[in-house]
């Protein structure tokens, strides 16, 4: 499995929706290799985030059609919009992540583990000098109440 993974991170190997999340990700990689700073400082991110927009806008990655009045909920991480009764809109800005490859990642190992809810990469924002990430995600009306506690037997 370790080996799948791998491959699926460098875009060697398929994950449903993958291929953009992929690309998106190989870009990022290859542009940070003639850059000296180090992955986890604030100035980073900000470096990757402008190199990220020349390739959004070079692929014509923005979403405009966002409808905002769509709004369903928010937590710490992502913004949701109903797109149609099957599917929501989430917005996120990585802002648990210490780089945007870090977060494209995680779309890329979640779509490994849950190809039933995988998440579309559709493109990205911009509000208020904020990035987003649009992904798209199909709607799963909750039939129960989930518990978010583990047991840990000793």
């Amino acid at each position: 499995m370790k080996h799948e993974l791998q491959d699926v991170i460098s875009g060697k190997g398929e994950v449903r929706h993958g291929a953009n999340i992929q690309a998106t990700a190989g870009y990022l990689k290859r542009s940070q290799a003639a850059s000296q700073v180090a992955k986890d400082s604030k100035f980073y991110k900000k470096q990757e985030t402008e190199v990220l927009k020349q390739y959004i806008i070079e692929h014509d990655l923005w979403v405009l059609d966002i409808n905002l009045e769509n709004y369903v909920s928010e937590g710490a991480e992502q913004k949701v919009y109903l797109k149609s009764g099957k599917s929501v809109i989430k917005m996120n800005d990585a802002i648990f992540y210490n780089s945007w490859e870090d977060y494209l990642h995680s779309l890329l190992l979640h779509n490994y583990f849950f190809p039933d809810t995988a998440y579309k990469l559709l493109g990205f924002y911009e509000d208020e000098d904020y990035l987003f990430a649009v992904v798209e995600q199909p709607f799963v009306r909750a039939t129960q109440q989930s518990s978010l506690c583990l047991r840990m037997d000793s």
